[in-house]
């Protein structure tokens, strides 16, 4: 059994260690959530051991010929509440759809994400270091796990904590994240309008085949006529 004082890791690893795409597809999402360089992998494994457990338990509720009665209806009713007010499910959705989560949308609600999601850093690693320094904070409560699930309702709430030199508008940090907001929306305006324009040549390219493919009105005119 152990001793309690030394409990067991609840993270699951994977079966098996060397499978080259899971490997590749786990960098991929280190990089892309900015997480630790080492030991990155160890926040996706957890990530991936909570969203079993809420597949495990959908399943379970799933194959339930009726869960409208006991304490299963109440556990159904917990478990979307909870994954509601997690942000991973929208209001009205039903068991079924606890399925279609997926590992991204897991990493997607950390508190590193919602940081750079919400304009408060200009990168993943920043965010998490902004993090672990102490300048984030929740409400009144100063925020230093860059792994935290953060709640929908939580969300308003976050900002630079109040002692953190960030909190001031005319910072260096504020004025050079402004101009990379700013750089960032002419970048994708730019995208934006290339996309259309590319889109408008390749249109006028097929309209110009297409009329030198159909037939001129010499061409419809009779032989006889002619």
């Amino acid at each position: 059994m152990g001793d309690p004082k030394f409990a067991r890791s609840k993270t699951q690893t994977p079966t098996h260690p060397w499978k080259q795409a899971r490997i590749d597809e786990e960098h991929a999402l280190k990089e892309k959530y900015g997480l630790k360089k080492t030991g990155g992998m160890k926040e996706i494994w957890r990530e991936k051991t909570a969203l079993r457990r809420y597949r495990n338990q959908a399943m379970k509720l799933i194959g339930r010929v009726d869960t409208s009665e006991g304490h299963f209806a109440r556990e159904k009713d917990q478990l979307l509440d909870s994954l509601t007010r997690r942000g991973l499910l929208p209001e009205g959705a039903n068991v079924g759809d606890v399925l279609q989560i997926d590992v991204d949308q897991m990493l997607s609600r950390r508190l590193q994400s919602v940081v750079y999601r919400r304009g408060l850093a200009p990168t993943m690693r920043s965010a998490r270091q902004l993090i672990m320094h102490g300048h984030i904070s929740v409400g009144q409560q100063k925020m230093t796990v860059p792994g935290y699930h953060i709640l929908k309702d939580e969300e308003e709430g976050l900002q630079y904590n109040s002692n953190s030199p960030f909190m001031i508008e005319n910072s260096t940090f504020r004025q050079e994240l402004e101009k990379l907001r700013v750089v960032d929306s002419d970048e994708a305006d730019q995208e934006e309008v290339s996309e259309v324009r590319q889109a408008t040549e390749e249109f006028v390219d097929k309209i110009k085949s297409d009329a030198g493919d159909a037939p001129t009105v010499a061409d419809t005119i009779p032989k006889e006529a002619k």
